[in-house]
């Protein structure tokens, strides 16, 4: 299956060729990557378009130069996928958290399924012990709570590590998703469910990363809270 890998980056220069050499490894023929770089102050970029020289034609970089955050690089890179002839557009972080090696699980299960999940909230899945029970209990409950308010049936309503079928991924109005931040992945869960698709979870693994500072603050936390509430009101034209 042809298959692009979404990576959005921002100051993540020292595990970007760890996770290329993983995807890599994989032994996908078909597995290409696009790298959407958020102007690193690191090098991030230049790093990228080292990997890509050495990738031909399998490693691709988009500079952006739009407002910064996770939601914008998402969906400039999904644009990007879907001027391709990728069948499957996975999409994950960059700090090696997630799982390369459930890939090809992955790749199975969307030939039956429109969006498949890498789940930590599924049977099996698990969160890296390094976390301390505050940050864990934290995510649960988010999860909990933006799962209440929309009704979402998806176990983990913030995951991050996806793999869409071309054809659920082209049927999201992406014009219309506005989330700059954490609160992208529960507005992406929502129009997937209003939509009718399909969904499979299967469990992962998530690794604290390895190297580096994560971006989630409690700013980025306090407008998830709160854009929950928006996410209803904006698509109740949706079925």
């Amino acid at each position: 299956m042809r298959t692009l890998v979404v990576v959005p980056t921002y100051n993540e220069a020292e595990n970007l060729p760890c996770l290329v050499r993983a995807l890599f490894d994989l032994g996908l023929p078909e597995l290409r990557i696009l790298v959407v770089d958020d102007r690193s102050p690191d090098g991030t970029g230049e790093v990228a378009e080292a990997l890509a020289r050495a990738h031909p034609g399998r490693l691709f970089v988009l500079h952006r130069e739009g407002p910064r955050g996770l939601g914008p690089a998402y969906r400039d890179g999904f644009r990007f996928a879907l001027g391709t002839d990728a069948e499957a557009i996975i999409q994950m972080d960059a700090d090696l958290s997630h799982p390369p090696a459930v890939i090809p699980q992955m790749l199975e299960r969307v030939r039956e399924c429109h969006v498949v999940v890498g789940s930590r909230y599924v049977a099996g899945g698990r969160v890296d012990p390094r976390w301390g029970p505050g940050r864990y209990w934290l995510s649960r409950w988010g999860n909990i709570y933006a799962r209440l308010v929309l009704g979402l049936q998806v176990r983990d309503a913030t995951a991050g590590f996806k793999c869409w079928r071309r054809d659920a991924l082209a049927g999201i109005p992406l014009d219309r998703v506005r989330s700059t931040g954490y609160i992208f992945q529960v507005e992406m869960a929502y129009l997937t469910q209003r939509l009718g698709y399909r969904v499979c979870e299967i469990p992962i693994f998530f690794e604290d990363r390895r190297v580096g500072r994560s971006k989630m603050d409690w700013r980025i936390k306090l407008e998830a809270a709160l854009r929950v509430w928006e996410l209803r009101w904006r698509y109740r034209d949706l079925p």
